[in-house]
């Protein structure tokens, strides 16, 4: 017969033609290439010389020998007659999916006609009883005796010390070990099993059919794990021997009765052997853990009709064959082992059949692995929105809490950590029981926090704690960081940044960004509106929210708007007039000054270089010839910060006027007047019935276009004007000094001022970013006509251009 070619696309491809002169080759022909039956049938010799090599295997492989339609099923070869599986029993509804399974790509073991038949054979023998019990304990003992026997091989090789990894304890408690009690004779049973069936040279399949027929009346995971702890008896037993037949002399008569000692002398020619043999057993071990941890997953949120479980559930008799099977090839080794000694030697075909069956196992782990993947991603989203669903109920504004406990658990998840939090002041890790009915502000920001807005609170904060026991420091404020949770872990560059903004903080922060849960993010996005920007969500005593962002009366009057309530808010802003202590509290000394003084001031600003420079010599000029004490300060512009920075500069270098140098200054000045105006807007004022918010208006407004300038006479606003009107007024003066006599100053200021203002109405803009509630409508403060409302995109080319809450 003619040398063929022809070859199959398995990873493992062996010729067609097998020699009848050599048996071995024949045989091995036929286990790396089943297509081979076709050379085969038409060689009687070489049929012959595999099928008396194979001997008791001859069962196994005896489809391939007596039919060559079998090889044609198996090749795919037109007109092959392939019987369908049943559709009568449920069980079978999956099987025909996963046939690319059994059909491994390293040559099939069985036809698939064949493997239909085998399976209808395996689910006749299943009749579960209704007996469960919880086989992890078993499973962990179980695990513990294969890792150490799988292990051993290296040591008796190499003479090395390995790691062992620790049984668990609670696989030794009471009630364990009843259950173990109730199950050895079932154990016991299947040992004698493998170890008689091996010892005979039985075939495989009707090897495995006994099993699954001594264990019938249990579920597939206990089938498993029964019959692994059977074959970890045994397995167990020989490697123990192993292991101390040189020190003890029971065991090394024992061991002599097994040929142990001749075969260990040959431990480093075997060890290719012992290789495939512990891969095999890992494998068995991997699968038979995915198996028991499907049986683990929750009812509550996900039953077995559900399709992601439901094609895995298809997939168990199929994984409990074959890994049954394993465990039966594995007896079969050792037995030969023990039986021949080091003489049994390195067999390719044996070699080939465990690595076979290690790839099946394989194919099979990773696909139930995948679904099981699949069924944690179903359970953590029904269990993310029953979370979800939770939080809205804890946080409900009729709920009742004896203390704020119940709802700082929820948002902040302490399973197995009950130190969550870490202390910015001894930087210490403590429970969530130093926030026990106290008044708790969460700082809520992403690992995006701006220094300007970091070093302003911490101000506020230290500020608070000097007078401990005033009733505005009466606060505890715990950091609450949003990170990406689709990135576990956190990426190290994301970690150092936690770690690091944590560090500077003075107040608690969460000791890992991970333990604010995805449902609780969700809440924080969608009920407390958290975008990018930070905010501080106030909590009471009894967990109650009191104001879903406080960071606004935070920026405008620090602690004093404790306990940082609406009726609060309203409270303080009964209080306040349209003043410059409004405009500049908390940020320089120097103006405050100025303002107990009474002296005049100019608080300016623009990017505009020229015209600042126009403004303040005109303003200087105009204070000379008046003979009035007149102060300026630069305040810069809401954005565009180094710009701001060179026109700060230039101000400096020619002495133009007094200017805030720190840049910090500058961002707290627009972020609290943008406050302002976002705390009006969250009370609700009609804004044209106010007009203290026409002025926050028109001041942001002008910030935003060209220059400006404020004029007040000690705390007291004259005027609040645009570049278009203020420097014409500074050069109209021998127009309005003839009144100064009269009026004053100020006020024959203001009223050319005003005459020239109601000539010209700059434009007014007000963009409002999503983080924040945007008004119905609102009036133009300069000609109080409703304004039009546009969507627009703004970028400012500068991170920390646009400041705080607003912009």
């Amino acid at each position: 017969m003619d040398q063929q070619k022809k070859t199959t696309s398995g990873a493992l491809q062996a010729p067609l033609t097998a020699p009848s002169n050599n048996p071995t080759a024949a045989a091995q022909a036929l286990l790396h290439n089943p297509g081979a039956a076709q050379a085969l049938a038409n060689n009687p010799g070489a049929a012959a010389a595999a099928q008396a090599f194979l001997g008791n295997r001859g069962a196994t492989y005896q489809p391939l020998l007596n039919n060559t339609h079998v090889g044609q099923q198996h090749m795919g070869v037109p007109g092959a007659s392939i019987s369908k599986p049943s559709t009568g029993e449920a069980l079978m509804k999956g099987h025909t999916g996963s046939h690319a399974l059994i059909r491994s790509d390293r040559g099939s073991m069985l036809s698939l006609s064949d493997d239909n038949v085998m399976m209808k054979q395996i689910l006749a023998t299943h009749a579960p009883d209704g007996r469960e019990f919880d086989v992890r304990p078993l499973l962990n003992l179980v695990e513990d005796i294969l890792n150490r026997a799988t292990q051993h091989v290296d040591f008796l090789v190499k003479g090395t010390t390995q790691d062992q990894i620790e049984m668990e304890e609670k696989a030794l408690q009471a009630n364990h070990i009843v259950m173990l009690e109730a199950l050895t004779y079932t154990i016991d049973r299947i040992a004698s099993e493998l170890s008689y069936k091996a010892l005979g040279g039985s075939d495989a399949h009707a090897t495995t059919t006994a099993i699954f027929n001594l264990l019938s009346s249990y579920t597939w995971d206990a089938k498993l794990v029964l019959s692994l702890s059977a074959f970890a008896l045994n397995y167990g037993e020989f490697w123990l021997l192993a292991q101390i037949y040189s020190t003890n002399q029971l065991a090394k008569s024992m061991a002599i009765l097994r040929q142990l000692p001749s075969l260990l002398e040959h431990t480093a020619p075997l060890k290719p052997r012992f290789d495939a043999l512990n891969n095999l057993i890992r494998a068995m071990i991997d699968l038979t853990k995915c198996v028991v941890q499907f049986t683990q997953l929750p009812s509550t949120y996900i039953s077995q009709d559900v399709p992601v479980l439901e094609t895995a559930i298809n997939l168990f008799p199929t994984a409990v064959y074959w890994t049954i099977r394993s465990m039966v090839a594995c007896a079969t080794q050792i037995s030969n082992l023990s039986s021949m000694g080091h003489e049994f030697g390195i067999s390719t075909t044996e070699s080939w059949e465990l690595s076979t069956l290690a790839h099946k196992l394989r194919n099979i782990y990773e696909l139930l692995k995948q679904q099981l993947n699949l069924c944690y991603q179903y359970i953590e989203e029904k269990t993310d929105v029953a979370f979800y669903q939770l939080l809205l109920t804890l946080f409900d504004p009729n709920a009742l809490h004896i203390d704020n406990m119940k709802v700082l658990k929820a948002l902040i998840y302490d399973k197995d950590d009950k130190l969550p939090l870490l202390d910015g002041a001894t930087k210490r890790q403590v429970s969530l029981d130093v926030l026990r009915r106290k008044n708790v502000l969460l700082l809520i920001s992403s690992l995006e926090f701006a220094n300007d807005e970091l070093a302003i609170l911490e101000q506020i904060y230290n500020e608070s704690r000097i007078h401990a026991t005033k009733l505005e420091s009466q606060y505890e404020v715990v950091w609450i960081p949003i990170v990406d949770h689709s990135i576990i872990p956190l990426p190290e560059e994301m970690q150092t940044k936690f770690e690091n903004l944590q560090s500077t903080m003075p107040w608690y922060s969460v000791q890992d960004p991970l333990v604010i849960k995805k449902p609780v993010i969700r809440f924080i996005k969608e009920v407390w509106h958290f975008r990018t920007k930070p905010i501080l969500v106030v909590l009471d005593p009894q967990g109650k929210v009191v104001s879903p962002n406080a960071i606004h009366m935070m920026w405008i009057w620090g602690s004093t708007a404790f306990p940082f309530t609406s009726l609060r808010e309203e409270a303080l802003w009964r209080e306040e007039t349209w003043r410059l202590d409004l405009l500049v509290d908390g940020i320089d000394p120097t103006v405050l000054n100025w303002i107990k003084e009474e002296k005049y001031i100019f608080l300016y600003g623009g990017d505009d270089v020229e015209w600042v420079r126009r403004f303040a010599n005109s303003a200087r000029s105009v204070a000379s010839a008046s003979r009035i004490p007149l102060e300026m300060v630069y305040v810069g512009k809401s954005r565009k910060r180094e710009h701001v920075k060179k026109v700060v500069g230039i101000i400096n270098a020619e002495k133009l006027s007094y200017a805030w140098q720190d840049p910090t200054m500058v961002w707290f000045f627009w972020t609290r007047l943008e406050s302002m105006l976002f705390s009006k807007i969250q009370l609700g004022r009609a804004d044209d019935q106010d007009p203290m918010m026409q002025q926050i208006k028109k001041l942001l407004s002008y910030g935003r276009e060209g220059g400006w300038a404020v004029l007040s006479r000690g705390s007291n606003i004259v005027v609040n004007g645009h570049s278009t009107t203020v420097l014409p007024t500074l050069g109209g003066y021998d127009e309005w000094k003839v009144n100064i006599a009269e009026l004053g100053f100020d006020m024959a200021f203001k009223e050319y001022h005003d005459k020239l203002h109601d000539v010209a109405h700059p434009c007014c803009r007000f963009q409002f970013p999503t983080i924040i509630r945007t008004p119905e409508k609102m009036r133009c403060p300069e000609c109080h006509r409703v304004m039009e409302r546009y969507t627009s995109f703004i970028c400012c080319h500068d991170d920390q251009g646009i400041p705080g809450s607003l912009f």
